[in-house]
């Protein structure tokens, strides 16, 4: 059973969150503040996280901060405005979906179940090669020269869609459909996941691998 953790500071909003997902079969913890948030995702190893990001005593913000410093896991922001969205975007600090309030039970369980597929293995497929990048699909794993790279769902989907496609300009709504297809977010989310991907490539010794297409998207060079 896949086990989701729920931060929201607002009781009737989490009491449904946990009413939705429990009915869909998945276990749930709840965390009320930031704080909490951070103990409950170390102690229960949540297989997706759904982070409000106004809370009490740690802004959603700053939980997500947190744990991009040491986990890949799933996370989807649940925004009072849009406009927070644009601000997620402009820090980068890699959520994998938005959500926008008020949404609907369809909407919400659509959502946790694009994310968490982007998780799972596709059976059969052969890892991909280029130059000293791996990218695994059977694993949902890259690394470079044997080095792990960690990459978020999202980011892995991205990647694994650019290496398979190398050589060939991808735009960004052809990504932001690979990898977002359901997501409040808006196109310029790619450039947000593709610069934590060059980043985290960059750390692993692969430079400048993936060549922005002015004005239209992506690609990764045929090495």
């Amino acid at each position: 059973m896949q086990k989701i953790l729920i931060v929201e500071d607002d009781l009737d909003i989490a009491e449904m969150l946990e009413l939705y997902t429990r009915n869909e079969g998945f276990e749930t913890e709840r965390a009320r503040d930031g704080l909490r948030a951070l103990e409950l995702w170390r102690a229960a190893s949540p297989d997706l996280i759904l982070l409000d990001i106004g809370l009490p005593k740690l802004d959603g913000l700053e939980v997500l901060k947190k744990i991009r410093t040491d986990s890949d896991v799933p996370v989807i922001m649940l925004t009072a405005r849009a406009e927070e969205i644009d601000e997620l975007l402009g820090l980068g600090l890699g959520a994998d979906d938005y959500i926008t309030k008020p949404f609907s039970s369809r909407t919400l369980l659509a959502r946790i179940k694009t994310v968490l597929r982007r998780t799972q293995p596709e059976i059969g497929d052969k890892p991909l090669r280029v130059g000293a990048l791996e990218v695994d699909s059977a694993r949902v794993a890259a690394s470079v020269n044997a080095q792990a790279v960690h990459l978020t769902p999202t980011e892995f989907k991205m990647l694994h869609h650019l290496v398979r496609s190398k050589g060939k300009a991808l735009s960004r709504l052809e990504l932001f459909e690979e990898a977002m297809p359901e997501s409040d977010a808006l196109e310029r989310a790619v450039d947000v996941h593709m610069k934590n991907i060059r980043q985290k490539l960059s750390d692993a010794g692969e430079h400048d691998l993936i060549e922005t297409v002015r004005g239209f998207g992506y690609r990764v060079k045929s090495v």
